[in-house]
């Protein structure tokens, strides 16, 4: 194997970066543990100054949105520098670069935040957009679409490639404006600027990437009617009925019904009903085939765009669960080592998986020790939670629970609730009860120490046998409860167990 080729196996090096998003309708400072493949976010603060309600009036940044921005970014200076950040990346969309007076407003929010901000054009945005895209979900193939407060812009991606984005002036606060509060009007405004987007004739029976705040409420607000059992919105997928079903009802209600939703932040309530309609409109133009929360958006793909492009080319999901297992495992060689270890019964004359099932099993592997500080009636259930509920991209949710069921069954939970088996079919259920049992077995064969798997042989041999092989120096290794796995283990991939002493 060379997948892993390199890995480091010391804990990841604290390294803060930080990205300040100054949009139109919020001015946003996110602080990233580094400037690495699959970045956590270790703090994370919005003000909504509004900066964009008028512009498409007056042409101008409201005086109080400015001075909000304003005291927002000198806090955001303070705080980045009590947190240790070295590099600040900062950046400006629609309506700085709109507005009449938005030069002078970025000259004074430079000195408020002590750094340079790049004022990106619509097509840069939505370059970005779709880098992030592309960061959290490799494989997107579809029309991202990033939902500001003044500015939609969509941008085709397949295959880790962009095409040209474009950007329409439709975000909900211009919506607002220009619509004089009517959301009859609005709708016509968005189906005029809609039909000049050719772009959209390239999403039929794709998907349709959303980022944004206001529609991440959306797939919210659609998770908690359907009771959905994962709270993790990204790689949230609804079909385009469903989408539009929410949009379409949202779309239709007041602010002050929406402050009373609680899945709906009452930040957003005045917003949300203008930024529904985009979607259902888009949605009713496009043919999506379906609707894919992201994330990652503008903020992450800048922070992707600084790569090095080895790093760029790296797994999103591995390079995520191997920092877990750098992190949490008492060895993380001993991670690996199970990775290539496990090799010996899958692919070739093995037991056959595909690619995804493959890089499904080495995440498993990385993330299958995590649990071990906790008390052992709890490790079942502290893997599970840390699995599900991590910060993890590259992955959608029956993957997600795949592995946390996996590492779940390997501390010998017994029973999962939540819901979250719904989201696996028999297979997938399968699956994670066979690779639990190999960790297990090699667990109790290494005492999760590095070095002792690969002088261990286990192969699926002929006559129907699991062969299990152990160099003299490791024969006492063998006792009732390593049997008893085995046996177990050879039972399960439908085969009797066979030891031999080479």
């Amino acid at each position: 194997m060379s997948w892993h080729k390199g890995f480091r196996t010391e804990p990841p090096t604290y390294r803060p970066v930080a990205v300040v998003d100054i949009g139109s309708n919020s001015v946003r400072l996110v602080v990233y543990d580094g400037l690495r493949r699959s970045p956590t976010p270790v703090f994370n603060e919005k003000i909504l100054c509004g900066l964009g309600k008028g512009v498409a009036i007056t042409g101008k940044l409201a005086d109080s949105g400015i001075a909000r921005a304003l005291a927002a970014l000198r806090r955001f200076r303070t705080l980045a520098k009590q947190i240790g950040v070295k590099q600040v990346f900062a950046v400006a969309t629609a309506a700085a670069r709109e507005a009449t007076n938005g030069q002078s407003f970025i000259e004074s929010a430079e000195e408020a935040i002590g750094v340079g901000i790049n004022v990106l054009s619509g097509k840069e945005e939505a370059r970005y957009a779709a880098l992030g895209v592309i960061a959290g979900i490799p494989e997107a193939d579809g029309v991202v679409g990033d939902l500001g407060g003044g500015s939609l812009e969509l941008i085709d991606v397949q295959e880790g490639k962009l095409r040209d984005g474009i950007t329409l002036p439709i975000g909900p606060l211009r919506l607002i404006d220009m619509s004089g509060g009517s959301i009859k009007r609005a709708r016509e405004i968005v189906d005029d600027y809609l039909e000049k987007a050719t772009l959209l004739a390239n999403l039929k029976g794709r998907s349709f990437y959303a980022v944004g705040g206001t529609w991440r409420n959306l797939a919210r607000l659609h998770m908690a009617q359907n009771k959905y059992p994962l709270h993790v919105l990204h790689h949230y997928a609804m079909t385009r009925q469903q989408a539009s079903a929410v949009a379409d009802l949202v779309s239709g209600l007041s602010s002050s019904s929406l402050r009373d939703v609680r899945e709906v932040s009452k930040s957003r309530a005045d917003t949300l009903p203008y930024g529904a309609l985009v979607l259902d409109r888009l949605l009713a133009r496009g043919k999506a085939r379906d609707v894919v929360s992201s994330v990652y958006g503008v903020r992450e793909g800048l922070l992707y765009s600084k790569l090095p492009r080895r790093k760029m080319q790296a797994d999103a999901l591995l390079s995520s669960c191997w920092d877990f297992a750098r992190r949490y495992a008492r060895s993380p060689e001993h991670e690996l080592e199970l990775c290539d270890w496990t090799d010996q019964l899958f692919g070739g004359p093995g037991y056959k998986e595909t690619e995804v099932e493959t890089r499904l099993r080495y995440a498993a592997c990385l993330l299958a020790d995590i649990g071990w500080r906790a008390h052992p009636d709890y490790r079942a259930e502290r893997s599970l939670g840390m699995i599900s509920q991590a910060a993890f991209v590259g992955i959608d949710h029956p993957g997600r629970v795949f592995l946390a069921l996996t590492v779940f069954y390997r501390y010998e939970g017994e029973e999962m609730g939540d819901g979250l088996v719904h989201l696996l079919d028999d297979n997938q259920m399968m699956r994670a009860h066979l690779l639990s049992s190999i960790f297990r077995l090699a667990y109790i064969l290494s005492a999760a120490m590095p070095g002792m798997l690969p002088r261990i042989g286990l192969k699926l041999a002929e006559g129907k046998t699991m062969q299990l092989t152990l160099p003299k120096k490791l024969q006492d290794l063998m006792g009732e409860r390593v049997e008893k796995r085995l046996a177990g283990l050879a039972s399960e991939m439908g085969r009797v167990a066979k030891v031999v002493i080479d």
